[in-house]
């Protein structure tokens, strides 16, 4: 016989922090788009005598911090999958259903989203510009794209978004386990900035594409968390487990 379990209040969401930071970060990416800070940086990573980008023929950050990686995240979501299909077949994991739905649906949105939009921004990669040794011109992301016949697709970064995907165990924890929701938080944010770095040095991506990768992550992180977990104290009702 099932029993009525209160599931806890949600602790309140600050709009001011969940969607005004990022709207910050947003605008101040769109004006980085007048100046010449991700050309810049990217020349930091850009040594002609060495025949480009010095970071492009690396094993650790190619094999390491790309593909295995990306590797040990896909694992990771296969794992929130099956424990999902798990929750609903075993007593002991009912009571989570719904954070590990959050889960596979944050995991899966966050990801997914980046090469449909690669597709329709073709913006391109640094290492495919005049300004890095390849053919094609460079074009701010807002501006129309120079003819090619090859489009870029490198905005937003698709690796980035293998680690900041992780923001999804920050909201899926945040209600039970706040301080591990914080740590969470915490490994999301470095292995995305790791990852991102490791791309701007082999020249796959400037430094605004990754940020808004991120922008990216975490709005569609928090509405799978609005929509599917948050809930206020005044909603707060029994459920069977």
């Amino acid at each position: 016989m099932s029993s009525p379990v209160v599931r806890p209040a949600s602790r309140p969401l600050n709009p001011w922090v969940c969607l005004g930071i990022p709207a910050v970060a947003a605008a101040a990416l769109l004006a980085l788009e007048l100046t010449s800070l991700d050309m810049n940086l990217a020349k930091l990573f850009y040594d002609p005598a060495a025949g480009g980008f010095i970071g492009k023929h690396s094993y650790f950050l190619e094999n390491i911090l790309h593909d295995r990686a990306k590797q040990v995240v896909i694992a990771f979501s296969v794992f929130a999958i099956l424990g999902f299909i798990a929750s609903f077949l075993m007593a002991r994991l009912k009571p989570f259903k719904r954070e590990l739905g959050c889960l596979v649906l944050s995991l899966g949105l966050a990801t997914s989203f980046v090469t449909p939009v690669k597709a329709v921004t073709a913006v391109q990669c640094p290492w495919s510009l005049k300004e890095f040794g390849g053919k094609e011109t460079y074009s701010e992301l807002l501006s129309p794209r120079p003819a090619t016949d090859k489009p870029g697709r490198c905005w937003p970064g698709g690796h980035a978004a293998t680690g900041f995907t992780l923001f999804a165990l920050f909201f899926v924890l945040r209600d039970r386990r706040p301080r591990l929701a914080r740590q969470a938080l915490v490994l999301a944010f470095t292995l995305g900035s790791i990852f991102s770095v490791s791309r701007m040095i082999q020249g796959a991506h400037f430094f605004s594409h990754n940020v808004w990768t991120a922008i990216f992550c975490w709005l569609i992180c928090l509405g799978s968390y609005y929509f599917i977990l948050y809930r206020p104290a005044s909603r707060a009702t029994p459920v069977s487990v």
